[in-house]
């Protein structure tokens, strides 16, 4: 089974490396640990919704569509 937290790291990881970012980038602008970051993008970390609002923003994403991913 594969967990959400899992499948949510990639969609992120994905949409940010589509972009061109570095988590160094993302975390500057979500005003988010790169640490924090880069265990979320591995499912290691769970993300809260409000965190998740502002990486979604730093990534020039809406929520509703990496939700969309996730699903898929």
């Amino acid at each position: 089974m594969v967990l959400f937290r899992r499948l949510l790291g990639d969609v992120l990881r994905d949409q940010r490396m589509r972009r061109g970012m570095t988590l160094r980038e993302v975390s500057k602008e979500a005003r988010v640990s790169l640490g924090y970051i880069s265990e979320i993008e591995r499912g290691q970390k769970e993300a809260s919704s409000e965190l998740l609002a502002s990486l979604c923003a730093a990534l020039d994403t809406p929520i509703s569509d990496v939700l969309r991913d996730v699903s898929h």
